[in-house]
């Protein structure tokens, strides 16, 4: 007869369970396990794919971007000594606050003495008036004298015209005769002076017009120089063209300036906007107004809204100090990149930490152009 069966005829399941120390029931559930991870694994691959074909494809991304803002560099207008900052580091500041003060004696002074070069001119202006009435009187005696003197040349040479014949009768003496002529001959040189009297003084009134012309110019040329004056004595007091806060603080008082100076910069934090830096080869369904998911580092990563505003007219190269010349030697293609302006749509709790030069992460959906292109005109 045959023994009992050993151990080591035992069933075993198809899976080698026995082998491996699993129950059946054990087995069923790695199986179902294994399907489950499989399934999953099947189904997210599938998810991330219709993901990527219907959003994915169409987002361009970029970590070569970087917050800006539009600052001012605050410089004086007149030279001089500087008596008063009137600002701190970091300060908020309004358009037209006082920043700076300046010695304001020598544009005083210029002032004091294009004023008193106005009054001269007008002065002279009312000289050259009073002479011209003058004139006028002159001239109306001058005119009488004349008048007068023709008279007497008139009556002399009536004289001469009456004894004429009764001194060739014999009636007259040559010698009275004679004496008619020379009073006939000097009233009618008289009569010549007076009227070159005359012509020299109307003459005199157009030198006075002249003169009053010249002085009204040289008033004129005082009176701009009395406004050059007038606006170095207000330039004397520096202010802020735009709202915004003090940076790069460097005049102190008592330091000498010149024009042109750079003493400070207003930076406008509440106008930062967002220059991001895109491959050529991502720009090709970019337009205005599609929407930007922006992330700040400052901010740890927080999504923040933009839209693009505008695009450079040319790519980073075109602008360098010194441009590529592709055109000599040897040439190996290199992507450019072309600066894309982003309007920031941030909250008010977060404006504060958006500071100029920060560095950002930035994704823009390029979906649907038709969109982008109706917002941008809007």
């Amino acid at each position: 007869m045959s023994g009992p069966a050993t151990p080591d005829t035992a069933p075993q399941d198809d899976d080698g369970a026995a082998a491996q120390g699993l129950s059946p029931a054990e087995s069923r559930r790695v199986k179902t396990g294994l399907a489950i991870v499989v399934i999953a694994a099947v189904v997210g691959l599938g998810g991330l794919g219709v993901h990527w074909w219907t959003v994915g494809r169409f987002v361009q991304s970029t970590n070569d971007a970087f917050l800006q803002a539009d600052q001012v560099a605050v410089a004086p207008k007149v030279a001089g000594y500087v008596e008063q900052v009137l600002v701190a580091d970091n300060q908020e500041v309004a358009a037209g606050q006082p920043l700076v003060r300046i010695d304001v004696r020598d544009p005083q002074a210029r002032l004091d003495q294009a004023k008193a070069q106005v009054d001269q001119g007008l002065a002279g202006i009312a000289q050259a008036q009073a002479q011209i009435h003058q004139q006028e009187a002159s001239i109306a005696q001058a005119q009488a004298q004349l008048k007068g003197a023709r008279a007497s040349a008139a009556f002399a040479a009536q004289e001469v015209d009456r004894y004429g014949p009764l001194a060739q009768s014999g009636a007259e003496t040559k010698e009275h005769l004679d004496q008619l002529r020379q009073n006939r001959d000097q009233a009618n040189a008289q009569a010549a002076a007076d009227e070159a009297q005359v012509a020299a003084a109307q003459r005199q009134i157009e030198t006075l017009k002249a003169q009053i012309q010249l002085a009204q110019a040289q008033t004129e040329q005082a009176r701009a120089a009395q406004r050059q004056a007038g606006n170095s004595v207000e330039d004397a007091v520096v202010r802020a063209s735009i709202a915004g806060r003090i940076g790069d603080r460097t005049v102190r008082p008592g330091q000498y300036v010149q024009p042109g100076l750079r003493m400070m910069s207003v930076v406008p934090v509440q106008a930062i906007y967002l220059v991001a830096n895109f491959k050529e080869t991502q720009i090709g369904r970019m337009r205005p107004g599609q929407p930007v998911e922006i992330k700040v580092d400052a901010l740890g990563g927080e999504p923040l809204k933009g839209v693009i505003d505008s695009f450079s007219p040319g790519t980073g190269a075109q602008f360098a100090l010194i441009p590529a010349n592709n055109a000599t030697g040897n040439f190996t293609k290199i992507v450019q990149r072309v600066p894309v302006r982003i309007r920031v749509d941030a909250p008010a709790r977060v404006r504060p930490v958006l500071l100029p030069g920060l560095s950002v992460d930035v994704k823009v959906d390029t979906r649907d152009l038709d969109a982008a292109q109706h917002q941008a005109a809007r």
